[in-house]
C-alpha cells in the first residue's frame, strides 16, 4: 500500500483528515480564468515589452512615437534606436502640439529603478495623449541583446 493509500483510508475509516501543506506560491489562489484574463489583458494596455517594440522597427510596423524621457546627456550616451529624446520636465502641452491627438507614445526611462517612464506616463495622459510605458527601459533593451546607439 503506498502512503497516499494509506492516508486515503484513514480518512475513509474516520481519522483525522491529514494536513496537505501547500507552497508559499499557492498559499494564496491562483484567480479564476476570467479574472485572471481581465487582469492580464487590462495590464498589456499600460505597457509593452522591449522585443515587442523590436520587433515593430524591424517589421516597419512603427504605429507610436517611442520616446526616451532621460536627461539629454543620458539619451545621447545610449538610446533605442529611433527613439526620440522628450526629457521628463519638457513634456508640456506646448512640446506636444507637433504630435496629433491620436498619436500613441512608448515611453521609457533608465530601467526598472527608475521611475521617470511612470511620471512621463502619468503627464502625457494627463494632456489626454494615449501612452504606453516600455517596461525595462534601457537596461531591458540591452539585457534582451538589442544594443543602444549613441549619438
Amino acid at each position: 500500500m503506498t502512503l497516499l493509500q494509506a492516508k486515503q483510508t484513514e480518512v475513509a475509516q474516520g481519522s483525522r483528515p491529514v494536513a496537505r501543506q501547500v507552497s508559499r506560491v499557492l498559499e494564496i489562489a491562483p484567480a479564476p480564468s476570467p479574472v485572471a484574463f481581465e487582469h492580464f489583458a487590462k495590464k498589456l494596455t499600460f505597457e509593452t515589452d522591449c522585443a515587442d517594440v523590436y520587433s515593430s522597427f524591424a517589421s516597419g510596423t512603427v504605429d507610436f512615437v517611442l520616446v526616451d524621457v532621460r536627461a539629454r546627456q543620458a539619451y545621447s550616451k545610449g538610446h533605442v534606436s529611433g527613439a526620440i529624446n522628450i526629457p521628463l520636465l519638457t513634456i508640456t502641452e506646448d512640446r506636444m502640439k507637433e504630435y496629433s491627438p491620436e498619436t500613441v507614445f512608448v515611453v521609457y526611462c533608465t530601467g526598472p529603478h527608475c521611475n521617470g517612464a511612470n511620471k512621463a506616463a502619468i503627464r502625457l495622459s494627463k494632456l489626454g495623449r494615449p501612452v504606453k510605458e516600455m517596461i525595462g527601459g534601457a537596461t531591458g533593451w540591452v539585457d534582451e541583446g538589442f544594443a543602444l546607439v549613441e549619438e
